[in-house]
């Protein structure tokens, strides 16, 4: 009988989904022009954060002329529950007509989302959507922010390595538009209004038996201290208010090469032997961050820089649309070696690691 511990999940699939409306950053600077202009003299001092943050399109779940009005919490998180179900099942659906699966051989379903509420949890909807089986283990995951995406592929390999003859499915999506505060006049605000985009992404995981994508070696967690202000949410009474701090970049500087080295350490692997990073663009300015501590090169992250341009940031679900874009491009060796990281609230960072 193989031990968990010889078990190396592989990564079999990974699809997205984005909602209809599609909104040119053009169109963005110019509605933010007139909502912060009224409060902001200097707004076109301000406006070039919408040109710096690197972001050509984003996909939202309702269309421009929405954020120009006021809605309440309990109508946001409606179109939150609708949206997300809809996205969570086309992206889960693509997954699994990828790697050629069947709904009834997936034994567990991961769930990641910060964007919304919904009690019971999406994934029991999901189920019957998709065709599982009622016996599905249910693993829903809240609160981690763009961190998500790559803490729920870790945990799913946890699991497909405890179950070896069941896939997992790990569903991610995040609705980030629901989240605006049309009267926050703040520069916090004003940032994510420039960057954060709605998206859904799953991955399909197996343990033993099944063939085909990168295997997942194993992954690290870590949480520093006295972070806890650096991201998040304030809840308001028009819903989630984004909280996040312009000291993001210099975390990055300060503390991910050493983390990423720790977390190869801790695997018996040597952070010079990695040959790919997956890594979330939290912005343009991290992406700057990462090339520096990291040592990369500005077309190391063009799957990153490639995404945020298309995409702009969708949190948890984007780290997981650069793996999809990273396996359908197959631009890597047998045996080349991969981290997949991503940072979020608490502050945290996520790292997985893989063998291609």
């Amino acid at each position: 009988m193989t031990h968990p511990s010889e078990v190396r999940p592989r990564i079999l699939s990974a699809a997205g989904a984005l909602p209809p409306h599609r909104i040119g950053q053009e169109e963005v600077k110019e509605f933010a022009r007139g909502m912060f202009g009224a409060t902001h003299r200097d707004i076109e001092r301000l406006t070039p954060i919408f040109d710096n943050a690197h972001v050509e399109n984003r996909n939202f779940c309702v269309p421009l002329e929405w954020f120009s009005q006021d809605h309440t919490f309990p109508e946001k998180n409606d179109l939150y529950v609708e949206n997300a179900l809809n996205l969570s099942e086309k992206a889960a659906r693509r997954a699994l007509d990828r790697a050629g699966a069947e709904p009834s051989d997936v034994g567990a379903i991961f769930f990641v989302s910060t964007t919304g509420f919904s009690t019971p949890s999406l994934d029991s909807k999901l189920i019957f959507r998709l065709g599982l089986s009622k016996h599905t283990r249910r693993v829903p995951v809240w609160g981690l922010g763009c961190a998500a995406g790559a803490a729920g592929l870790a945990r799913a390999a946890d699991h497909a390595r405890a179950y070896p003859g069941e896939l997992v499915l790990l569903v991610g999506v995040e609705l980030s538009g629901l989240t605006f505060q049309r009267n926050d006049r703040s520069k916090s605000n004003l940032i994510s209004t420039s960057l954060f985009a709605d998206g859904a992404s799953a991955v399909l995981l197996g343990g033993g038996g099944f063939s085909g994508g990168p295997e997942v070696l194993g992954s690290r967690s870590t949480t520093w201290p006295q972070t806890e202000d650096v991201m998040g949410w304030e809840l308001v009474e028009t819903g989630l208010k984004v909280r996040l701090s312009k000291s993001v970049p210099t975390i990055v500087r300060e503390k991910l090469r050493e983390d990423v080295a720790g977390a190869c350490h801790s695997l018996g692997l040597d952070f010079a032997d990695l040959d790919h990073f997956l890594l979330h663009p939290g912005g343009a300015k991290v992406l700057d961050a990462f090339e520096e501590v990291l040592g990369l090169s500005s077309g190391e992250l063009h799957l990153a820089r490639g995404v945020l341009r298309d995409c702009g940031n969708m949190s948890s679900v984007t780290v997981l649309f650069i793996l999809e874009r990273f396996l359908a491009a197959g631009e890597f060796a047998e045996g080349d070696l991969g981290v997949l990281s991503a940072m979020g609230p608490g502050f945290s960072a996520e790292h997985v690691l893989f063998r291609c």
